[in-house]
């Protein structure tokens, strides 16, 4: 992405960089894609998982480029580019956080008031519940992630974390629209790479930490330690860490954030937890919980399916206090949080009384922890169907359709996005886990069939792609939502439709 956005411009100082030889030019733009790069732009040219951005350093330089920013493999790469040009060279030895710092400086505002939130499931719900209990204390709020910029002010986004140019162009937007709070997604990706450096967080959470990904980590402790970076390296040793300490990595991520002088909010179940949760009880629409925190106990009724939920409405309630607001003040706002979109969204109820919910599950343990979270709130028989994603960790397709099996009492597997796998052997994998499933490759009719297995008192679990809005086959995506498909086949089966 390219960013032309400030018409002054801003010298290498003014971003922070130091060149070689000590030139100071004023910068027209930032751009890591060497398509995108105009007269006078700097161009990041980051090392990548298959090709170094280096080797487009002479594209950028034929296109006005007076500045590059890179590591030493990359100006080793572009030598004999860079010494036929006067461009100003900046080589730094991690050049992604190099151009996080510089973005930032570049756009220059992002809301006053930010926290960010990692972990392998359960970010967008948090994210999305610390902005609406923002709203309901009458801050204008937003949450990004994967489902783009939500609440105040509103925008598309193409990855959970944005890479560091859009990402702040995005938050300087927000700034200059009025918004004054903001809570983001954090991925292990975003972590990596560095993307979320720049951005000045009051508060980071943690989650979970369970299989996902690995298709891209090298190891689980290589995922761990991206997560483990909110906290070690992207919140001020000022800033308050929101730790979920039921979670067994939990305390190693209270720990990291005491060791630097961190103040941490626990939440969950366990004695020790700050904001402990010590009771639920479930009906078929809502739940209250009992929770306490600083002594004081108190009840609340949530208008959300599932036990887990309430772990997030806790987790995002530490974050919003600490950011600084009043904790008896925001749990008088916990009555009125909504179902965040895609995330155990009742999608569709049968004349018999039969529901269907639509939920992002796409781990093994998120399908596990959904399925377990529904039971309490249904009173027949569970039905589940899930897929797996084409060209990612196949590790876990079987342990998916194990979670199924164990914990629905009728399983249908489906294509979730095939991408450039062939379906058929990602179904397969998939039924490794769980033999006695219903193989139904069209998702269509696996949802049709789900909702016509449905009695009364019965539930219908649509696993897998929660709020996305297109199926990912080949290079195609194709129309697709599974809460609108939900409600297809529920009319088709009542009668509603002609």
């Amino acid at each position: 992405m390219a960013e032309q956005g400030n018409t002054q411009g801003k010298s290498l100082g003014e971003l922070g960089l130091t060149a070689q030889g000590g030139r100071n030019p004023f910068i027209a733009g930032l751009a890591v894609d060497s398509r995108e790069v105009r007269k006078g732009y700097l161009f990041a040219a980051l090392p990548g998982t298959k090709v170094h951005g280096a080797s487009f350093i002479e594209t950028a330089l034929e296109m006005g480029a007076d500045a590059i920013l890179t590591d030493a493999e990359g100006a080793r790469i572009a030598s004999g580019a860079l010494s036929r040009s006067d461009a100003a060279l900046i080589v730094a030895e991690d050049p992604r956080q190099t151009l996080a710092y510089s973005a930032a400086l570049w756009f220059g505002a992002q809301p006053a008031t930010m926290v960010a939130v990692t972990g392998t499931n359960g970010k967008t719900s948090v994210a999305t519940f610390a902005r609406q209990i923002w709203t309901e204390l009458g801050f204008d709020a937003v949450n990004l992630g994967t489902t783009g910029v939500e609440g105040a002010y509103r925008a598309p986004l193409h990855h959970t974390t944005p890479e560091p140019i859009t990402l702040h162009r995005m938050l300087a937007a927000c700034a200059d629209a009025g918004i004054t709070h903001a809570a983001m997604e954090a991925s292990s990706h975003g972590l990596a790479q560095r993307r979320l450096d720049g951005v000045h967080l009051k508060a980071a959470g943690f989650t979970n930490f369970t299989q996902d990904h690995l298709d891209y980590h090298a190891s689980f402790d290589d995922y761990f330690r991206a997560k483990a970076g909110l906290f070690t390296r992207v919140l001020p040793e000022d800033g308050v860490a929101v730790v979920n300490i039921d979670d067994p990595r939990g305390q190693d991520i209270a720990g990291l954030a005491i060791e630097r002088g961190q103040r941490v909010i626990r939440v969950g179940r366990l004695p020790l937890a700050d904001l402990q949760l010590q009771g639920q009880r479930f009906d078929a629409t809502s739940q209250e919980i009992r929770f306490g925190f600083n002594g004081i106990s108190h009840l609340v009724r949530l208008p959300l399916i599932g036990g887990f939920q309430a772990e997030n409405v806790l987790l995002a309630a530490g974050l919003v206090i600490g950011a600084g607001a009043n904790a008896e003040r925001v749990f008088e706002t916990l009555p009125h949080l909504g179902t965040v979109r895609g995330r155990m969204q009742l999608a569709a109820t049968r004349a018999n009384g039969a529901t269907v919910f639509v939920d992002y599950a796409h781990t093994p343990d998120a399908v596990k922890t959904a399925l377990k979270a529904l039971r309490p709130h249904v009173m027949g028989r569970l039905v589940a169907v899930v897929g797996a994603g084409g060209d990612r960790d196949r590790t876990k397709r079987p342990l998916m359709g194990q979670a199924a099996a164990e914990n629905a009492d009728l399983v249908i597997v489906t294509d979730d996005n095939p991408r450039s796998e062939d379906p058929a052997a990602i179904r397969q994998d998939v039924m490794m886990g769980c033999p006695e499933a219903l193989e139904v490759g069209d998702r269509a009719e696996a949802i049709l069939r789900g909702v016509d297995a449905l009695g009364p008192g019965d539930a219908l679990l649509i696993a897998g792609k929660g709020h996305e809005s297109g199926q990912v086959v080949g290079d195609v995506v194709y129309p697709f939502d599974d809460a609108e498909q939900a409600s297809v086949a529920v009319s088709a089966l009542d009668g509603g439709m002609a």
